[in-house]
């Protein structure tokens, strides 16, 4: 279906064809009509299906309508009031609110002056401010820093016609349901609803039936999909030095047009980017970690091609859209099944074939099973010549992983290799990158994971201290000793508490 047959406006198709799109994909054939007749939707759509256009476009009508209304009747906006915009999009990541906002301006790119902002965390308040206090049509925001502008009242939403919450279940996942909730108590209650979500099942269907009003059902695809442009590998590594061995024999093929590498942990990107860049690739890592200017910057490079290879945590990665990425390799295997199907998508895109590999060891082949449960797909394993495991491959659906009477994956004895969340630090780390922290103890940028009151000061060890969000300590030193004992199994307290305190300051 072409877009000329969805009626858009001449100005929306001549953007189109100017960024030379003529085919409407699949969700833009589904999504676009009902949307554009006003009504609320559910949409379940997989990375790099075109969504983002989906609702941009009927987005973009919005503004034009309400412009050619305020023309009919000679009511225009008073310059000297703040109206706030007329579309608010929530999306989970700074990364993915730039991308929705470089799709506006692409697909508006003929309405005269359109203005659209963003408002993200970790840069400055100033331009910001001055964004929210101008003229606004769209308005692509993170829910944490919306709610900081809401709260000293810069953020004007009364006028907001339309609402779209972008990968709802990522921002559920990083606990921003209540910010959500709270934001769209601001809006007026006669607005659109438009709602994407990978899975509409659990707290994510309980949030639709709160903020839609019968809305239609679009799920155009859904993780159990295949993915005919991507081919999947699985290649069992012996120990962290045979997956090394693997993926530098990976990375080595000419057929690389841009790689992304993805790990479990901001310390784990940090660790194998310098890695690579001591072996002469130009490669960079992306995780929450960094300052968003940095961030901006890797990105940047990304799409112009100074760099050939991105080491990435799945939070970070999220909204990368660049069609010249031919690979995707999973050093490091996600914390949840979904995040796979995510991860692989960032190739593929733009009708071009993409190749997703999977470096797993014997401890992983729990979060292989999960995937393949998740996905109902077997990822095909694959070995390299010369590179053969020594030790066979584990079988993936025992009842049982690891060795007797430990948990599954498990391996004994000896220090892990990178690849995976190891210990209870990295495990802990993975978990605050999921939820909008820095894994130094705070938030990375005020208002981002404002679900999360409860963090972990310096020093670490016996001297650390919880306290709460008023500054109060909640309990006393890190690593109650029965707590330790019960997961660890120790015959005496005082043996956890010491044990405890010793893994910590390792880790």
């Amino acid at each position: 279906m072409s877009f000329e047959s969805l009626n858009l406006d001449p100005r929306l198709a001549r953007a189109l064809a100017d960024a030379g799109y003529d085919t409407a994909t699949t969700v833009q054939q589904q999504a676009i009509p009902p949307a554009l007749a006003g009504q609320d939707l559910m949409v379940s759509s997989s990375t790099g299906s075109g969504k983002t256009a989906s609702f941009v476009l009927p987005a973009l009508t919005r503004v034009l309508a309400a412009r050619l209304e305020q023309d009919r009747h000679g009511t225009k906006r008073d310059r000297k009031l703040v109206h706030g915009p007329r579309v608010l999009v929530l999306a989970p990541t700074r990364e993915l609110v730039q991308q929705v906002a470089r799709a506006a301006v692409t697909y508006g790119r003929h309405i005269q002056g359109l203005r659209v902002a963003t408002v993200v965390g970790g840069v400055p308040y100033g331009a910001q401010l001055k964004a929210l206090r101008g003229p606004l049509d769209l308005l692509i925001a993170t829910p944490g820093r919306l709610m900081d502008h809401m709260a000293s009242g810069n953020a004007v939403l009364a006028n907001v016609e339309i609402l779209v919450l972008d990968e709802a279940d990522r921002m559920l996942d990083m606990g921003f349901i209540e910010d959500i909730q709270h934001i769209a108590q601001a809006l007026p209650a006669q607005r659109q609803t438009l709602m994407y979500s990978a899975t509409f099942g659990g707290h994510v269907g309980r949030l639709a039936q709160s903020l839609l009003r019968e809305p239609q059902r679009v799920d155009v695809a859904s993780h159990t999909d295949t993915h005919a442009d991507i081919e999947q590998r699985l290649h069992w590594a012996d120990d962290g030095a045979h997956k090394d061995a693997l993926l530098e024999h990976l990375l080595a093929d000419s057929a690389i047009d841009q790689a992304v590498v993805f790990t479990s942990t901001q310390r784990d990107a940090d660790w194998l980017a310098d890695r690579l860049a001591q072996f002469g690739h130009r490669v960079a890592a992306l995780h929450g970690g960094m300052p968003q200017g940095r961030r901006n910057r890797v990105l940047h490079g990304l799409r112009t091609r100074d760099l050939r290879v991105l080491v990435a945590t799945d939070v970070a990665a999220r909204g990368i859209d660049v069609p010249t990425i031919s690979h995707v390799i999973n050093y490091g295997l996600p914390m949840k099944a979904e995040d796979y199907v995510h991860r692989i998508g960032r190739t593929g895109r733009a009708g071009r074939s993409g190749l997703a590999v999977t470096l797993a060891e014997r401890r992983d082949v729990g979060m292989v099973r999960r995937i393949e449960q998740f996905t109902t797909q077997d990822i095909p394993p694959a070995v390299v010549a010369g590179l053969e495991p020594k030790r066979p491959a584990p079988e993936r659906f025992a009842a049982r992983m690891g060795r007797p009477g430990g948990r599954p994956g498990g391996r004994p004895g000896g220090r892990p290799g990178f690849g995976g969340p190891r210990s209870g630090e990295q495990r802990h780390q993975q978990w605050h990158e999921q939820r909008g922290h820095d894994g130094r103890g705070g938030h990375r940028h005020p208002g981002e994971g404002a679900g999360h009151h409860v963090h972990l000061e310096r020093p670490r060890g016996a001297d650390a201290v919880r306290r709460d969000a008023h500054g109060q300590a909640t309990r006393g030193p890190v690593g109650d000793a029965r707590g330790v004992q019960q997961r660890r199994g120790h015959g005496r307290p005082q043996d956890a508490a010491r044990d405890h305190q010793h893994r910590r300051q390792r880790g």
